[in-house]
């Protein structure tokens, strides 16, 4: 079974600038998603599609895939996943003849997932072939009513 990795991280982030290159923990916050991937027994191909070349750069040194750069228009700040996802697809396939059974998103900007998550997911979706995905979820250990965010004017509001 051949199982597509896909981590989307465009470099015109607007809340925290080049979020998916900043250091956490020594390591660029891009590497952490990457390392899970390349890791992961479930996972045969890791890609990172971007639109930025010091992104696919620093993904190179760590060991993932640039097949592509994305188009400009598929790096906004109000671009779905979805059409990201299947750019990839479409380039893969029409550039390589390359199908995957699956695809796995893994977001650059969840550095904390272990692989043994994304396998226990794999083995969840394995196991169910009555599904067409899985996602991952966790009980907030806030209410929501008590969580803030910093809105586009620097200002604190409340999450609900």
């Amino acid at each position: 079974m051949d199982v597509l990795a896909i981590i989307p991280a465009r470099g015109g982030s607007k809340s925290i600038p080049r979020k998916n290159i900043r250091l956490f923990a020594n390591y660029p916050l891009i590497a952490y998603s990457i390392s899970a991937g390349l890791s992961a027994e479930s996972i045969t191909r890791v890609i990172v599609s971007t639109d930025d070349k010091e992104i696919a750069d620093i993904s190179l040194k760590y060991g993932a895939e640039i097949p592509f750069l994305r188009p400009a228009e598929l790096a906004q700040d109000d671009t779905p996943d979805l059409p990201v996802f299947q750019h990839a697809l479409e380039w893969l396939e029409n550039h390589e003849q390359y199908t995957p059974d699956i695809v796995v998103q893994l977001r650059p900007t969840s550095p904390l997932r272990r692989t043994q998550h994304i396998d226990s997911a794999m083995l969840r979706l394995l196991e169910h072939p009555e599904a067409d995905a899985v996602r991952t979820v966790c009980i907030p250990f806030q209410n929501p009513f008590k969580m803030w965010r910093i809105d586009s004017n620097g200002f604190m509001q409340t999450i609900m």
